[in-house]
């Protein structure tokens, strides 16, 4: 099949026809050539490699037509030897960036010829030019070409990069980014803790100065910051440190105050006592023992007598808390030994009633550390003697210990155990 311009207007223009001995790189099927056409061979050096930039014209060319700077004629001879624009099996698949001004004749075509508008395709023409190629019967159309991409100008701009490389350019960056904030971040971290450790340091410095001791010492008290009093209850479930064998002075101290009997039936007036230089809270002992004797579990049960506390005046008795070598000395007076189990007594012979520090201090391993109930035990015990009341054994197995039992000294008679109990007349809670 012959292959002519693209637009018929350029005629004057075309080049004239190649020397067959010198060759252009195709070749024209043709009836005399045989009865069918051959295909076209490819150009020497292959498809899609024109010269390009050269600014000179190919020798093979064979005319000294005009030519645009830097544009190499092989990209067209290779378009029409592939029937860019007469046949719509070929498409253009690129085409180079050519300047302005290039001659219009020189300008290659950028898409099918089809599309201009107003055009004909040219017929084929034999060497006679008169002859359509649709004439010969056995012509056929050449077999598709590969395709060919054109070479970018050098003068062209260098496209978007892409790929795997550049995949990895954007996430180094993107990692130096964040590696930049972290530092920032880490920097920022660490200035601040210094910061804090320094005015932390500064702070204990200053605490542990002379001056801001002398400063604190100085300061009031802050309204509403008064310390919480520990309770009546508080102080009697608490134990407090005195030796067992513990000496004192021998001389006593009343406890001031009076506390007047609040109920019926025989009035009792007693005197608190306390052994002078003993480490221990007197007015606690005579709080105590008020509470005590005037409970309706206790002697006053059923308003047949009542207690009252005195200071001065007469006192039918006198509740004495001293230390374990005095209370051994008064009790002696009586015919008494308490230094073998160290406890108290009612020194009869006297007027006094004698409790012995340690055990109010310390308690019996009988009751543990239920300290309030073994120092109600204790006041009720040696007051029952006063009031004439003997020692009494366990009556049954777990039942509450009778008030005049040594509890002190052991909660069982024989095989019978007794569980603690301080009162003369417990109650229902009590049992």
């Amino acid at each position: 099949m012959g292959k002519h311009s693209a637009r018929a207007s350029h005629t004057p223009h075309r080049p004239p026809a190649a020397d067959p001995g010198r060759g252009t790189g195709r070749r024209r099927a043709t009836p005399a050539d045989g009865a069918e056409a051959a295909e076209e061979p490819a150009p020497e050096g292959g498809y899609g490699s024109p010269s390009y930039g050269t600014g000179e014209q190919p020798a093979s060319a064979g005319w000294s037509g005009p030519q645009a700077q830097g544009i190499g004629w092989g990209v067209i001879g290779v378009q029409r030897g592939q029937g860019v624009g007469t046949d719509p099996a070929y498409a253009v698949v690129g085409s180079p960036s050519y300047p302005s001004g290039a001659p219009a004749e020189h300008q290659p075509l950028h898409q099918s010829s089809q599309q201009q508008p107003g055009y004909a395709p040219p017929a084929a023409h034999g060497p006679g030019g008169g002859t359509p190629a649709a004439a010969a019967p056995h012509a056929r159309v050449p077999a598709p070409r590969p395709e060919v991409r054109a070479v970018p100008s050098r003068r062209r701009a260098a496209p978007a990069r892409s790929g795997p490389g550049v995949a990895r350019t954007a996430t180094g960056v993107a990692a130096a980014l964040v590696t930049a904030v972290l530092a920032v971040t880490v920097a920022g971290q660490v200035d601040d803790s210094t910061d804090s450790k320094a005015q932390a340091r500064s702070a204990d410095m200053e605490r542990n100065s002379p001056d801001a001791a002398s400063r604190s010492d100085d300061r009031p008290t802050p309204k509403g910051a008064v310390p919480t009093p520990v309770t009546y209850d508080q102080k009697m479930d608490a134990k407090y440190p005195l030796a067992e064998k513990a000496h004192g002075s021998g001389e006593f101290a009343t406890v001031g105050g009076n506390d007047p009997a609040p109920g019926k039936g025989e009035r009792l007036r007693y005197r608190v006592d306390v052994e002078k230089g003993l480490p221990l809270d007197g007015e606690l002992f005579a709080a105590a023992v008020q509470k005590t004797l005037n409970d309706d579990r206790s002697w006053g049960h059923g308003g047949t007598r009542t207690f009252e506390r005195v200071s001065s005046g007469h006192a039918d008795f006198v509740i004495t808390l001293a230390t374990p070598g005095t209370t051994a000395a008064w009790c002696a007076k009586s015919g008494l030994d308490t230094t073998e189990d160290n406890v108290s007594c009612d020194s009869a012979a006297t007027d006094r009633v004698m409790i012995n520090a340690y055990r109010w201090a310390q308690g019996a391993q009988t009751y543990g550390d239920k300290m309030h109930m073994y120092r109600q035990m204790l006041i009720n015990h040696e007051v029952g003697h006063r009031l004439g009341h003997d020692h009494e054994s366990c009556p049954r197995q777990g039942a509450l210990a009778p008030v005049m039992m040594q509890q002190t000294k052991f909660l069982n008679t024989g095989d019978l155990v007794c569980r603690p109990n301080p009162w003369p007349f417990p109650g229902p809670s009590d049992q």
